[in-house]
């Protein structure tokens, strides 16, 4: 049995996300959201191994890595909803996040001074099962 969520034209960096996505998938989702909102706090980095140019090394055993604000309290809303989703199911509380991903979203045009650039969006898509 499986709970899932799909987060549609979110505000947040696609390649934020997919660094993101990349740390959390297969951890339990009481321990992804702890690492979320340690994140929130600065007190842990996501490490980076894609989308690493120019990025500064971390303390610990990381080397790249960085304190993604936008895009962890996003995630963090939807690991907690998905929750709620797996609740709603009769699911019992110990989850593990089986497929997490993000992918690009349709671009909107802005309005105004900053009419040349286009924002950012991103889908994310979220399915958590029963841990066995």
């Amino acid at each position: 049995m499986e709970a899932l969520i799909n987060g549609k034209n979110l505000g947040i960096s696609t390649k934020v996300s997919v660094e993101i996505c990349r740390f959390l998938r297969n951890k339990k989702t009481d321990a992804a959201k702890k690492i979320l909102q340690r994140v929130i706090e600065k007190k842990q980095a996501i490490p980076y191994l894609r989308y690493k140019k120019e990025i500064p090394h971390r303390k610990g055993k990381m080397a790249t890595g960085r304190y993604p604000l936008k895009a962890s309290k996003t995630i963090l809303d939807l690991i907690k909803s998905v929750e709620s989703n797996a609740h709603d199911k009769g699911m019992s509380s110990d989850l593990i996040i089986d497929h997490i991903s993000a992918h690009k979203g349709s671009t909107q045009s802005r309005y105004g001074r900053k009419v040349g650039k286009k924002a950012k969006r991103t889908h994310i898509k979220i399915i958590v099962k029963e841990k066995k």
